[in-house]
């Protein structure tokens, strides 16, 4: 879906080949691309143009503590602008200190258009004031065994021994759970406990690939395939050979690369574009979703057959608010991983700061928990974490206004004050309908600022964008939202429902 206002994105980078590539993988995403050589010339260019633009990507080809003294100079001409680094050196070092300059992540050389994609969208749809690290704080964490995940919680142990019983199979497992409860962290441990651990295991974030780039992705093509293949490339599941391909997100596949995904779990053949023949891989699929698969299916988003194969085993892992008891575990956990990552003393946690974190619901599950105790350590110099190191926690746990219920009751006027439950007949009234007028009524309340909308209904801007697109809300609708609405009414909509 063409968007109205496309995100700008200020690129400061000497290499005009390697500027050239970047600018080429965010343009087919959709964003408006601004280069410069260097953060003086890109102030001038900005200031002068007065362009608009919602992050920077700024390459720092040197390890010298020197370096990041552009990633300061660039946050001091854009405070509020999201600045990623790309840099060849793999270093927690230089990392840390691209973090306390002002960055939010840190991209490594060679630059997979996926992980690429990823880095923006984050940064558009997470703004750096939330205290967020992600993926920063994962970016060097060592892959674990089975016997090393903390949990003690039911729900969490049966998901964890559902899976080892399947990890020696060659079955396909399906991992579902909300964004950031461990699903990448499963698959690992999966990967690590099957007979195909010496092979690779690799990973395809799906909702990252631009449509028309997944099956060249996915399975590879040939040199002169399209406009643009300029030399062979070897998909995902050929580089898996052997080993394991770990599908996140599979509920954001197209339904033309559906298919075309059917076909290779049924013949174990992949044909790349542009080849004259199929050849044969041996890959085991581990597919993850932030959302239930059989209900897509259900909605005809996502191909029953499909499901199917990849659903032969089903892993649910709960969220972090509903294992608050292994918080404690961990915490302390975390941090002697977060400690080793860093190269520092081992940290401790006093009593206050383990209570704060146990009365937080951490939306983010086990991800936010981590990045921000990443972050705490950074910025620690007592060797003790407590409350005061978690200011970001603390903040959050304030009541927002903007946080007030939704609802309507039948026979209400559905202007964008109220969201109704119930239909005009007294039935309740489908999840889509719901969904898409409730969508709306945000778009019109932050009038059209699609960042902040994302932002507010706690998903990605590319899945608020696949949502628009689904559930056909025009771009006019957008365009027209330019005056704020009333504060929403709230009514109860169960004493006066009518009953069916």
């Amino acid at each position: 879906m063409r968007r109205d206002t496309p995100p700008g994105l200020l690129l400061i980078d000497s290499e005009p080949a390697q500027a050239g590539l970047i600018s080429a993988i965010a343009q087919r995403a959709g964003w408006r691309v601004v280069r410069a050589p260097d953060v003086a010339a890109a102030c001038k260019l900005v200031h002068s143009t007065a362009t608009r633009l919602s992050a920077a990507l700024i390459d720092l080809w040197s390890p010298e503590a020197s370096a990041t003294s552009a990633v300061a100079e660039l946050k001091d001409a854009f405070p509020e602008l999201p600045v990623i680094v790309v840099t060849a050196q793999d270093s927690v070092e230089l990392a840390v200190r691209s973090v306390r300059a002002g960055a939010c992540d840190v991209v490594i050389k060679p630059i997979a258009a996926n992980r690429l994609l990823a880095a923006l969208d984050n940064a558009i749809s997470h703004p750096a004031a939330t205290g967020e690290l992600r993926p920063l704080a994962e970016k060097w964490a060592e892959a674990i065994d089975f016997h090393e995940i903390v949990g003690r919680a039911p729900a969490f142990r049966s998901a964890i021994d559902t899976a080892m019983r399947a990890a020696a199979t060659p079955a396909s497992i399906l991992i579902e759970g909300e964004s950031g409860v461990g699903k990448e962290v499963l698959a690992q441990a999966i990967h690590r406990a099957s007979d195909r651990s010496s092979a690779p295991l690799v990973t395809v974030n799906c909702s990252a690939i631009p449509a028309n780039l997944v099956e060249s992705e996915l399975f590879g093509h040939e040199r002169g395939a399209f406009t643009g293949a300029f030399e062979r490339r070897l998909g995902m599941f050929a580089s898996a050979d052997g080993g394991t391909i770990f599908l996140d997100e599979i509920g954001d596949l197209p339904a033309d690369a559906q298919a075309k995904l059917l076909r290779v779990l049924q013949s174990g053949e992949i044909q790349p574009v542009g080849a004259s023949a199929p050849r044969k891989v041996s890959v085991r699929v581990i597919a993850a979703t932030n959302r239930k698969l059989s209900d897509d299916v259900a909605r005809g988003r996502f191909r029953e057959d499909l499901y199917y194969r990849l659903a032969v085993v089903p892993v649910t892992l709960p969220p972090l608010r509903d294992r608050v008891e292994d918080i404690r575990a961990l915490a302390n956990h975390l941090l002697v991983r977060i400690s080793r990552q860093l190269d520092i003393a081992p940290l401790e946690i006093d009593d206050e700061a383990l209570a704060l974190l146990e009365s937080f619901p951490w939306p983010g599950n086990v991800r936010q928990l981590h990045n921000v105790l990443f972050r705490a350590a950074i910025f620690c110099r007592r060797g003790r974490l407590s409350g005061a190191d978690f200011p970001q926690v603390a903040h959050a746990q304030q009541p927002a206004n903007d946080d007030l219920p939704i609802v309507g009751a039948p026979g209400t006027n559905r202007s964008w004050q109220t969201v109704a439950l119930f239909g005009p007949d007294g039935h309740v009234r489908s999840i889509e309908a719901i969904e898409a007028d409730l969508i709306r009524f945000a778009i019109s309340h932050y009038r059209g600022r699609m960042t902040e909308v994302a932002r507010r209904l706690r998903i990605g801007r590319s899945t608020l964008y696949r949502k628009l697109s689904e559930l056909g809300i025009e771009s006019q609708e957008i365009g027209a939202a330019s005056e704020p609405p009333a504060r929403p009414a709230l009514k109860s909509a169960g004493a006066s429902a009518p009953r069916p």
